[in-house]
């Protein structure tokens, strides 16, 4: 198993991302922890290993507005009554969306997240919801877009830039930022 230098990762991270207030120090430090020990988020190649790491956390950084906390879909109460899918709202790491996702993931990791979507903003829950929703190692994990880690990273290729249609492979102004910032990730994660 790979561990993390948590004193060399948070002086590389502030060099290429800058500063961190206290939050997004533990955020990461949980994220950190629950990589490390994934059996799902690993390859036998330790390279293939943290460019999947510098992916998922990239990711998570786009999608939480940096925080590295689960977050709730932004907007004002009546923006977001006004979504189609309300009230299940993006939520979580990856913005968790749609009654049909909430009943998929909640049934695999044992929540009601239909009866409360709230509990998709639990870290642990939101954990395990980016990690199935990510990897397809058995033919019983869910997957958010039919595409996951597997595609992307593997003894053939690294490729951050359409690893995104994992996630939300419509939002194309987040392709090459998420690329980008994976890259910086990938030079933390391997000094560290």
């Amino acid at each position: 198993m790979i561990k993390i230098n948590r004193d060399t990762f948070y002086t590389l991270y502030r060099k290429f991302f800058g500063k961190l207030q206290q939050g997004q120090v533990d955020g990461l430090n949980f994220l950190i922890d629950k990589l490390e020990s994934s059996a799902k988020i690993q390859h036998s190649k330790s390279d293939v290993t943290l460019a999947m790491w510098a992916y998922v956390l990239m990711t998570v950084k786009w999608e939480t507005a940096s925080t590295y906390q689960p977050v709730t879909e932004y907007g004002s109460q009546k923006y977001l009554r006004s979504k189609r899918y309300y009230p299940y709202i993006g939520r979580g790491y990856v913005q968790l969306t749609w009654e049909g996702n909430y009943k998929v993931f909640g049934d695999r990791i044992g929540v009601d997240l239909i009866g409360n979507p709230t509990l998709a903003n639990d870290p642990e829950n939101a954990w395990k919801v980016l990690e199935e929703g990510m990897t397809d190692l058995t033919p019983q994990d869910p997957e958010f877009t039919g595409k996951s880690l597997e595609d992307y990273f593997n003894d053939e290729r690294i490729d951050f830039y359409n690893a995104r249609k994992i996630i939300n492979p419509k939002d194309w102004d987040s392709y090459n930022p998420i690329t980008k910032g994976a890259l910086k990730f990938l030079e933390v994660l391997r000094e560290s």
